[in-house]
């Protein structure tokens, strides 16, 4: 019996996994981005994000069972066969704004492939961009019934948090990420903050092509 077909009784009882999927950055790319931002993070009066914590959401899942976290391997690399001709996108850093709402400074991405800009408000018609590739992702999971966050995609990172105070929009110098791949990440509580583990990486690119 698969894990969706259990008694309700029996699920409630089975062990969660907090999941997301994220473009997933080297440490290089993450230190330079903590770099260009540290100046601002300090003078917002939040909590800066830990420099190895830093990453760009694609579809939040929230609570999985883990007799589910195998179906979603199957989805994400589908998902991935899918888009597997594309070349490698970029997505640039070069603002930060604070939200309000969730108390954050997040630093704006804005994408590009191949050397095209999307722009920073590029949305899902791009045949394979970030938001496409967020949009395919929701759409995929919510269909197998799972529950992922259906808020429209913004290419953004969180820098800080606990933000009270309003922080106005501005430049900072610009950190582009490269991605060839996206991945299923973990997310456990700790007294720190949450630790974050890739489960699983996929492949957006043919080897011959993958950024060196």
């Amino acid at each position: 019996m698969s894990a969706d077909q259990r008694p309700p009784s029996q699920l409630a009882r089975e062990a969660t996994r907090r999941l997301f999927f994220a473009l997933w950055p080297n440490e290089a790319q993450r230190d330079a981005l903590a770099q260009a931002v540290a100046e601002s993070v300090r003078a917002c009066g939040g909590r800066a994000v830990p420099t190895h914590n830093l990453h760009v959401t694609l579809a939040f899942l929230g609570s999985v069972p883990e007799g589910r976290v195998a179906e979603l391997d199957r989805i994400a690399s589908r998902v991935a066969a899918a888009l597997a001709d594309i070349a490698s996108w970029s997505v640039s850093f070069a603002r930060l704004e604070h939200w309000a709402r969730p108390q954050i400074l997040v630093a704006l991405g804005s994408e590009e492939r191949d050397g095209v800009h999307f722009g920073a408000g590029a949305r899902a018609a791009q045949p394979a961009s970030p938001p496409a590739l967020a949009l395919r992702l929701k759409d995929e999971t919510a269909a197998a019934g799972f529950s992922p966050d259906l808020k429209p995609f913004r290419a953004h990172v969180t820098v800080a948090r606990k933000v009270a105070h309003a922080v106005a929009a501005h430049p900072t110098r610009a950190v582009p990420w490269h991605f060839d791949a996206f991945a299923l990440v973990e997310s456990r509580p700790h007294a720190a903050g949450p630790l974050y583990s890739v489960v699983e990486t996929y492949l957006l690119v043919k080897s011959e092509k993958i950024r060196k």
